[in-house]
């Protein structure tokens, strides 16, 4: 399924992240790879990702295939350097990606995100990978907090990274997408034990809507764009979105539950927090071309365009759900 992967050696920083973890599965079910190396700094999580790799492969699920486990830190440049030599392919997960976390953080965020970003491609440079690809999120479009600050200089300094090459490897591009389903962090899980467990629910606004992809497509996206990549694109999929109230209604269906089960509180939008994500705005769209599955945003400007926002409202979404739609996502992605 990917072809330009066969034979090669991959870096994951933050490799031990759920999508960490989604992309190494994938690129062993689907590839014939030279090796993988998962950089990261918690032992434990590399304890358990081991773990749950060799389990697969001596039941024979996955073939065998080597995997290097190593501990290090993107704000340690030597190190990263080091774990990079050698690698083909280089794929920079690792972030700081909670916003309260970052916002009472605010240093530590910027030493992950930014100058961990940084460490990322000076590493590149020396070692000369053929492609690095940076994971963003919806929060870098016109950020309102630190998280999404700190994304949006990654991306830039992603961007910008190819006029150090000229052209040549290593090559730097983006995914940007909003909220993964699965992932640790995900609102589904919360709003579970609420509901289930404590019987009080706290919303922020019932018109608060939000981007929804599995972990599983976010994994054959960026491992298909990687296959694309030119350098200097920001690739975003298309993706449904709904109204956070709509995740509520999926949980009471599956678990029989009505309104009257729970007492809800609305609680506003906290700080630096959106009524509605935006993956591309309209500057963006002037720059932006348009494929069946996904959108590329270039550094040409694109004639002709009549410039939108691509955003999670409903007015700007054509793959905007509904509550039974959203069911059937969370169902297709195993959270129901």
């Amino acid at each position: 399924m990917y072809d330009y992967l066969n034979n090669k050696e991959i870096l994951i920083t933050g490799g031990t992240g759920s999508l960490g973890k989604t992309l190494t599965k994938n690129i062993i079910k689907n590839c014939k790879v030279k090796g993988i190396r998962i950089f990261s700094r918690s032992e434990y999580n590399q304890w358990e990702m081991r773990n749950e790799i060799n389990k697969l492969i001596s039941i024979g699920e996955f073939p065998k295939v080597h995997i290097s486990y190593l501990i290090g830190d993107i704000r340690d440049l030597n190190r990263l350097t080091l774990a990079m030599k050698g690698t083909d392919i280089v794929i920079h997960t690792a972030a700081m990606k909670q916003i309260p976390a970052c916002e009472y953080n605010p240093m530590e965020a910027v030493l992950t995100n930014i100058i961990g970003t940084q460490n990322v491609i000076k590493a590149a440079l020396e070692t000369k990978p053929n492609k690095v690809m940076l994971i963003s999120t919806d929060k870098a479009n016109q950020p309102l907090n630190l998280y999404g600050a700190t994304k949006m200089t990654a991306e830039k300094l992603f961007l910008f990274a190819n006029v150090y090459t000229g052209g040549r490897p290593p090559l730097f591009s983006c995914c940007r997408y909003g909220n993964v389903i699965g992932s640790r962090g995900s609102v589904i899980p919360l709003f579970k034990k609420q509901m289930l467990e404590n019987k009080h629910i706290t919303i922020t606004n019932i018109r608060m809507s939000r981007f929804w992809i599995s972990l599983d497509r976010v994994s054959q996206f960026v491992l298909s764009r990687m296959g694309d990549m030119h350098g200097a694109e920001i690739y975003i999929p298309k993706m449904p979105s709904s109204y956070i109230t709509s995740i509520i209604e999926a949980i009471n269906t599956k678990y029989h539950l009505t309104w009257g089960d729970f007492t809800h509180e609305i609680i506003g939008l906290r700080e630096g927090e959106k009524l509605h994500e935006v993956l591309i705005n309209e500057e963006e769209s002037k720059y932006t071309v348009r494929f069946n599955n996904y959108y590329i945003i270039t550094r040409d400007l694109q004639p002709d365009i009549v410039p939108y926002t691509y955003s999670s409202n409903p007015k700007d979404n054509l793959l905007f759900l509904g509550d039974k739609g959203i069911i059937e996502l969370l169902i297709e992605a195993g959270e129901l």
